[in-house]
Order: structure tokens, then sequence, then C-alpha cells
């Protein structure tokens, strides 16, 4: 006769709670998307309205937004998003608008397929596409949007908009990048808020080179002494120079940290005030603490500091042969060659134009030459060894954390044996993986095996974690390969 232990009973209570939360999600979608047709049958209301006074249609609909906005205390923007969403779901996408019924997406799904979808409807209009292409649209796109994040269906989307419309997806790129823009917006307190509106590869090489300043100094500023400002910056200051390494004072004042940027002594030794070497808790002698800044504060001072104290240069051209930031491109051959123009993909993150890709590809010092198979799987590099080369397959068939949902770019995480290699696991692609530090650290051994996750690979790609609940959450290779 089988017997319950406390064990047992707290399992059976984790998995309880655990299966209630995500069927309260689920829930919650769906009233969202009650609350989206609730807010098509307004649009309804407004556009009756605005037939009947057509010279004031733009009142009708600040008006309208203003008071959805007041009445859910929502910002006037997300409220203009939910209205758009709500009305393209109704129009055009329901295949979309029942899978938000059922709570098998979020509404953060429903923003993102709204805006990929953007430019099929725009191909439907001008005849480009016919109007089945939207229902090819939205059976794509929900194969990952109902098992996946909102943060990787948006790139899938996009991918498989643009793979429907053709080469859109390069004019689309093109066409934005006269939209670039930078805004400032107060936030209060002595903040603001400085947006700027850049092609995606740059914000992203200058996101990464800002994060590579800033973990040097974090990890350097212990070895950096205090900067202080001289109290006397007469012509009669005594400096560092003014003496000679042989002289006790140049040892004392140097650890006594009384030594300005310039070398100029902050305090006169030659007064005889005070004797570092014996009085170091004098208050004549300032006493600086480290730098305690976190690494958004460096990033964000790095930013400050390199836009107030550069200059722009006509030798630096477009920027493109100062980038030493890392990005991760792939692009065809045939296009790097100049000849067809499909969009490249900036890895992680979506299409890229291709005259975007050349002009990278031109400066660029590595490169990998990636073969596939016929669905559009990376099989293997060229110069195939079990070295370098499998982590340039790896970094080209992962290209994030393949924990699922989780978006951090291989450049920052690191290469797992998923079957640990102390207990027998190959050095081989099917038992190779990325992971960032936070989800790795889940499978790391000195972890209680009542919180440690495991993860295992097969043959195809898929990474399967398994959680202390005996749960298992599949996270599949991606697949380059467009809708056509």
């Amino acid at each position: 006769m089988a017997h319950c232990t406390d064990l047992d009973l707290d399992l059976e209570e984790r998995c309880r709670l655990l299966d209630e939360w995500v069927d309260k999600r689920r829930q919650i979608a769906a009233l969202e998307a009650e609350s989206y047709a609730l807010l098509v049958e307004r649009i309804g209301v407004h556009d009756s309205d605005v037939s009947e006074s057509p010279r004031h249609r733009e009142a009708i609909y600040r008006s309208m937004i203003a008071e959805y906005s007041a009445a859910g205390h929502i910002p006037k923007g997300s409220i203009e998003y939910a209205f758009t969403d709500a009305r393209t779901l109704s129009r055009a996408l329901p295949a979309v608008q029942a899978s938000f019924a059922s709570g098998a997406i979020s509404a953060h799904h429903v923003r993102e397929i709204v805006r990929a979808s953007e430019i099929v409807d725009d191909a439907i209009r001008d005849g480009r596409v016919d109007a089945a292409t939207m229902g090819l649209y939205e059976a794509a796109v929900l194969v990952v949007a109902e098992h996946d994040t909102a943060s990787r269906t948006k790139p899938h989307a996009r991918k498989v908009a643009a793979g429907l419309v053709g080469e859109t997806v390069v004019e689309t790129q093109r066409r934005a990048a006269s939209e670039r823009c930078v805004t400032v917006r107060s936030v209060g307190d002595g903040l603001a808020a400085l947006t700027a509106i850049l092609p995606e590869w740059v914000a992203v090489a200058i996101s990464d080179r800002l994060t590579q300043m800033a973990r040097h100094i974090v990890r350097t500023r212990d070895e950096r002494e205090p900067i202080l400002e001289p109290l006397d910056d007469t012509a009669d200051s005594l400096r560092l120079s003014d003496l000679s390494p042989e002289d006790p004072r140049y040892g004392a004042y140097f650890d006594a940290g009384v030594i300005a940027a310039d070398g100029t002594f902050v305090i006169d030794p030659l007064a005889g005030l005070i004797d570092p070497m014996t009085d170091p808790t004098s208050p004549d002698i300032e006493h600086l603490s480290g730098d305690t800044r976190t690494l958004d504060q460096i990033r964000a001072d790095l930013l400050a500091d390199l836009l107030l104290t550069a200059d722009p240069s006509e030798a630096n051209g477009t920027g493109l042969e100062n980038i030493s930031a890392r990005i991760q491109v792939t692009v065809a051959a045939s296009t790097l060659a100049g000849g067809d123009d499909r969009p490249a993909e900036l890895d992680g993150h979506g299409p890229l134009d291709p005259d975007v890709a050349r002009g990278l590809a031109g400066r660029c010092k590595g490169w990998a030459r990636l073969f596939v198979d016929a669905t559009g799987l990376v099989t293997e590099t060229d110069s195939y060894s079990p070295t370098e080369q499998m982590k340039r397959f790896l970094r080209a068939r992962d290209e994030h954390c393949r924990f699922p949902g989780c978006r951090m770019p291989v450049h920052r995480c690191e290469i797992d044996h998923n079957h640990d290699h102390a207990r027998g696991g190959r050095t081989r692609i099917d038992n190779l993986s990325h992971f960032c530090t936070t989800h790795h650290s889940l499978k790391h051994p000195d972890i209680d095996e009542r919180y440690r996750w495991t993860a295992r690979q097969t043959p195809d790609g898929a990474v399967t974690w398994t959680s202390p609940l005996g749960r298992s959450y599949a996270d599949p290779p991606r697949r380059r390969v467009m809708f056509v």
C-alpha cells in the first residue's frame, strides 16, 4: 500500500499553484479579448458620430481617447494602441482574434502581430498580393505565438510578413530610416528621457559598446586613485614633480590620497601642519569613497560623456568604420555579392537592409560560412572541427539563450554541455547550446536538487528544460526559412 509523504504533498501543492496561475493567465487574456470587443463597439459609435459631423472628426477622436484614458487610468498612447489593435483584429485577423479570445495568446502578442501585419495589409490594398495572404500570415505567426513569448513572436512575425509580400522589408526599412529622430521628455524629479529612434543595428551596436565600456570601468575602478581638486591652484603650488621619489613626503602623500589629478598637492606638506604618515585621520585630509555606480548608471554617464565631449568628423564617414561593438549578421552569399537584395538577418532581432549588411561585411574582421538543409536549419559551418568552428555553428543556430522565452544574445551567453561533461557528456553539437548566466545557473550541480533544473537536447537541436516540479518546457531551434 502506497503512502503519501510530506515531499509528495509539497510537490502536489507546488504543481497546483503553477497550474492555477497558468489558468488564471489564460482567463486574463480572455478578459482582455472581451475588452477589445467593447472597444470595437465603441469604434462603431465613433464612426457614426463622424459620419454625422465629419468636420469634427479630429475632436471626436481626441475626446474618445481622452475619456478612455482617464477612466482606465491608462496613458493616451496605450489607449490608442488598444483601439488600433482592436479594430485590426476585428477587420483583418479573425484567427488571431479567436486565439486571443481563448486565452492562448496575450495582449502583448496581439500588439506585435498587428504591427507586423501592416505591410501585408498595405500589399493587399495595393494589389501586390491577394486577400488570402493575410490568412497565411495568421496561420504562420500563431504557430510561434501560441507557444512562445511576445518578444520572440515579434521578429518571427516580421519575417513572415516580409516573406509573404516579397522584398517589402527592404523598402520598409529604408523608408523607416527617414523617421530617425531624437526627443526629450521630462519624467520628473530632475530627470528626463532622451529617446533616439535609430536603425536597429545602430542602436544594438551603441548599447553593446556602452555595456563593454561600463563593464571595463566596473572591473578597474578599484585600481584608480580618487581625483581631488587642488585647494591651492596658484603658480606656487607644490606639485608631485617637485619632489624626488626618494623624498619621504613623496610616498606619504601619494598613499594618503592628497595628490590631485594634475600632480598638485591638495594639502601643502611644507606648511608642516600635518604629517599624513603619522596622522592619516587628520580633518585636513579629504577622503573620497570609491565608485559605487551601478552598471545602468555608468552606461548613462558614458552616453552623456561621449555625446557632450566628442565632435563629429568627416573622417569618420558613416560611423561604420568605428563600430567596435559586437553584432551578428547572417546574409546570403548571393546578396553579399550584389546578385539580389534579399534581406539579411540581424541575429536575435530581425531583418536587416542588405545595403547595410554589405557595408558591415566590407569592414568585418571575421567570417563564418553557413550551410543549411532543405528546411532552412543550419547544419554545419565551413572547415568544421570541434573547436572554434563548432562555436560558430552554435552561435548561428542559437542566436540567443536557449531557455524558453529568453532573448539574451549569444555573445553574452555561455556554451553549456547539456549533459554534464564531468558525467560523460560529449563535446558535440547536439549536446551544446548557449545559456545566459541566469539560466545556466539553474542547472548548476551546486544547487540543491529540489530546486535544480535539467536541460536535454535532441538531435534536431531542440532543448527541453525540466523544472524541479517535473514539468517540461521545450525550446526549438530557430528556423532560417522564409514563408512565401
